[in-house]
């Protein structure tokens, strides 16, 4: 995959678009999950990961072999994803979607930038700008919701965004995409038993919470997290932190075809600064 990626920047752009609307749906989906909730944050986590753990690896073992996904991935990206995935689950308890995503979308951006900066990667002036922009849309688009956020939530999802980063970094360098983030995923399911069965007490299941969470592991995570290791190693490390920042607003969509939400001023301008910074930083770079 990674080889064919290479040869067409067009076919990078549609899949980093595509991988995006894959986050973004999968915020939705936790959203309607935990929002009941239909179902406690600890299963939501377990199923979510199997869900995505079982999928890639029936993708691997049709290609490849059943034994390629358990050699592949490591130890250290799967506990990443996992603080990530739990993380996550459990700050939306206590936090507000708009605080939420602003912590969880500005704790990736500085990741993965003082990485770059650290690694000695210099962003062009158009990088910068189109950064700028891109969180300045981010800030005003969730402006209007901000509420004081839960300390404990802050932080969990505070963890959830480093996690995230640190997790989309270590993927830049992987020669078998979906191979490895099957391997990643097998390997964080043991985790998630564990906080499962630790927090059993708590435990809150529905059929709708389920498929919430089924739909998010097989579809939205585990096919989604695969398309973006494909695309990584072809984006510098300033690009793949502005380019997330579109997922915000493919939410703030999706919640208006899916749940009828209403198309506000505030929404337009704000796609209009990230999605424009989003190209100044992808396309403005210098040769």
């Amino acid at each position: 995959m990674a080889q064919s990626v290479a040869r067409s920047a067009p076919v990078i752009a549609g899949l980093t678009a595509f991988t995006m609307v894959a986050f973004a749906a999968n915020s939705l989906l936790g959203r309607l999950a935990m929002e009941g909730p239909s179902i406690d944050p600890a299963s939501f986590t377990a199923v979510r990961l199997m869900a995505g753990a079982l999928m890639l690896w029936l993708l691997v073992t049709a290609r490849r072999g059943p034994r390629t996904a358990s050699k592949s991935g490591n130890w250290t990206s799967a506990v990443m994803l996992f603080i990530y995935a739990a993380a996550f689950s459990f700050a939306y308890l206590s936090l507000a979607t708009g605080t939420g995503a602003l912590i969880l979308f500005g704790s990736v951006q500085v990741t993965m930038l003082l990485s770059a900066l650290w690694a000695g990667e210099r962003p062009t002036r158009f990088e910068w700008v189109g950064l700028i922009a891109a969180l300045v849309g981010l800030v005003y688009l969730v402006s209007d919701r901000l509420t004081v956020p839960s300390p404990l939530g802050g932080v969990f999802m505070a963890l959830a965004g480093i996690a995230w980063g640190i997790y989309t970094l270590r993927g830049r360098g992987t020669a078998d995409p979906l191979a490895d983030t099957a391997g990643n995923f097998l390997r964080s399911v043991p985790l998630a038993l564990v906080l499962g069965a630790t927090l059993i007490a708590q435990l809150q299941l529905s059929a709708e919470g389920l498929l919430w969470a089924v739909t998010s592991g097989a579809l939205a995570s585990g096919l989604g997290y695969a398309l973006w290791y494909s695309v990584l190693p072809h984006l510098t490390a300033t690009r793949a932190a502005t380019v997330q920042l579109s997922v915000p607003v493919i939410a703030a969509v999706a919640g208006v075809l899916v749940l009828s939400e209403a198309v506000t001023f505030r929404l337009v301008v704000a796609s209009v600064l990230i999605l424009g910074g989003i190209g100044l930083a992808v396309f403005g770079r210098r040769r």
